[in-house]
């Protein structure tokens, strides 16, 4: 039988907590939690059949569950589901192999949680506020030409282009103000820009466990300084997109 990894953790020279706290949890399928160490590293893992793998929503709430009670306790790395190993020896030596990047990643994400934040609009209703911007500005021009075929068709695509350049200033501004932000707190962040007509951006963030509340403030500062976008912000979760690790 087959072992399934849910997550790497620090124990810290400290599994009792560990224990206790594994005895209440059960796994995929109902398997037993137990843990493999390699010094102060530590995999969570449950004995499990290939065909008990099932890539399913129900399986994956079980998962993400159970990696959402431990980040409460412990620094881990989050594993990506069906990550499996055929023995408890396998796991040691991958422990063993990977040791140094397993430690400078737990220490990268260490009392800290992830946050993440979608910003939304109504694209065509902040193309038509951005273009009555642009028609109101007296260094908006226009193209003369005593072809009107021709001035008409060359102004039409003036405004285009100028309503998509005011678009990505209007954008990277309140993405600029956000990074300022960030960087005040050391947050490591990544971003995702325009990733459709109605998602301005896609982002996720670092931050450590007692900034949370200074993160909400400013999301809603933001929301009613723009009230034509929607703010989401979620969290915290644990670090799912700041684990990097090549695993040898």
């Amino acid at each position: 039988m087959e072992m399934m990894i849910y997550s790497i953790l620090s124990t810290k020279g400290n599994p009792k907590n560990l224990v206790d706290l594994l005895i209440d949890i059960k796994g995929i399928s109902e398997g037993v939690l137990s843990f493999v160490s390699f010094k102060d590293i530590t995999a969570v893992v449950s004995a499990i059949k290939k065909n008990d793998i099932n890539a399913d929503r129900a399986n994956a709430i079980i998962y993400a569950g159970i990696i959402e009670i431990l980040t409460q306790r412990f620094t881990l790395l989050p594993v990506r589901y069906g990550s499996v190993m055929e023995s408890t020896s396998a796991i040691i030596k991958m422990l063993e192999r990977n040791y140094n990047e397993i430690q400078n990643n737990l220490q990268k994400v260490e009392d800290k949680w992830e946050f993440g934040l979608r910003i939304f609009c109504d694209s065509e209703k902040l193309k038509t506020e951005l273009r009555a911007k642009s028609e109101a500005d007296p260094q908006s021009q226009t193209i003369e030409s005593t072809d009107s075929v021709y001035r008409d068709w060359v102004n039409r695509k003036l405004k285009e282009h100028r309503l998509e350049e005011s678009l990505l200033t209007y954008i990277e501004s309140i993405i600029a103000e956000i990074k300022v932000f960030l960087d005040s707190l050391n947050a490591v962040n990544k971003f995702k820009k325009m990733l459709t007509a109605t998602t301005l951006l896609d982002a996720v963030f670092l931050l450590d466990k007692d900034q949370k509340d200074t993160s909400v403030y400013f999301i809603e500062d933001l929301q009613t300084k723009y009230p034509a976008l929607t703010f989401v912000l979620t969290g915290p979760w644990p670090p799912y997109n700041f684990v990097e690790i090549t695993i040898k």
